[in-house]
């Protein structure tokens, strides 16, 4: 679920596999192994992914649909 939601959302802000690793500060082929299902991203990974997209993990990890941060 979390390589579907990443490319989903990666596409909704228009940004190539690139730009998001950048905007992360990690290697492209790390950014496309978490999207691709290759590999599955630690706790500290998911909230950054989480904080890079404005979801909730529960959103990423597919708890939920919807994607709103509810603090």
């Amino acid at each position: 679920m979390v390589a579907q939601r990443l490319r989903e959302l990666r596409k909704q802000h228009t940004l190539t596999q690139q730009a998001a690793a950048d905007g992360l500060g990690m290697l492209v082929q790390q950014y496309q192994a978490y999207e691709f299902g290759r590999k599955t991203p630690s706790c500290p990974t998911l909230i950054a992914l989480a904080d890079f997209f404005d979801v909730s993990i529960d959103y990423l990890v597919g708890r939920t649909d919807n994607p709103s941060v509810n603090i």
